[in-house]
């Protein structure tokens, strides 16, 4: 159970440099399945950042969510399949045929059941944005409307899941079906503080929901001893798997 519940953690790697990545890296690879490399670590580091994930025995979620014409988005793609990462993913408002030429352009690089292919994920609503941001930028429908509407057109578009806040995890289940793939930034344990987050819940609730995999950083990262408290983290994961099964 220990390992499945690994296997489910994401570490996400929100630092600016090689030398502070390395670190985490070697010091949570034993604790953490995936480590999410995002924009601003990308962009300083670029693909070395992945391949010394990969040669520390990491897995990686290419967390830089892009959103762009299709053929641009396809082909970004094709270079994530190429790096060798887990998973990566893109905006699912983008629309359907920026992702289904991406699934497309995916399957020929990586071929489906092959165990080079990353798993295919498109981002519904940042964990962030609220009804206000929404209406902000001319979106009148609400979060919990909006959520599983993207994440349908993400399946019909061949995606294999989304990224999402787990408060809508039982919105997508509905929506997508259990084989759907959820991954939830936003997952705070009772020991730590929201940050900059809105829509958020613990690991167990999470779980318990349906998420797959769960996205922490700062609890991690901010405590006082961060590996005592990814081993709280697994322990609060492995009692919802067992709660689950």
């Amino acid at each position: 159970m220990r390992n499945e519940a690994k296997e489910r953690l994401i570490f996400a790697l929100d630092v600016d440099c090689f030398e502070d990545a390395e670190k985490w890296v070697k010091l949570l690879h034993d604790k953490v399945g995936v480590f999410k490399v995002g924009k601003q670590l990308f962009t300083r580091c670029g693909s070395d950042v992945v391949r010394m994930i990969r040669g520390e025995g990491g897995e990686v979620f290419l967390d830089l969510k892009y959103h762009d014409i299709p053929n641009t988005v396809a082909m970004a793609g094709v270079e994530a399949c190429r790096l060798g990462v887990r998973m990566f993913n893109v905006h699912a408002l983008g629309g359907p045929e920026m992702m289904r030429e991406t699934v497309a352009k995916a399957d020929a690089s990586c071929p489906r059941g092959s165990a080079e292919r990353p798993l295919l994920l498109a981002v519904t609503i940042l964990t962030s944005s609220t009804e206000e941001t929404l209406r902000a930028v001319g979106i009148d429908r609400s979060v919990r409307e909006m959520v599983p509407r993207l994440a349908r057109l993400a399946k019909e578009a061949g995606m294999d899941g989304v990224v999402a806040s787990p408060q809508e995890v039982g919105l997508i289940r509905d929506a997508c079906g259990p084989e759907f793939v959820i991954v939830t930034p936003g997952v705070r344990p009772a020991f730590a503080s929201l940050d900059d987050q809105k829509r958020v819940t613990t690991p167990a609730e999470a779980i318990a929901a349906g998420a797959d995999y769960l996205v922490i950083g700062r609890p991690i990262s901010a405590a006082a001893d961060p590996v005592e408290a990814a081993d709280l983290i697994l322990a609060e994961i492995e009692e919802a798997l067992r709660g689950r099964s």
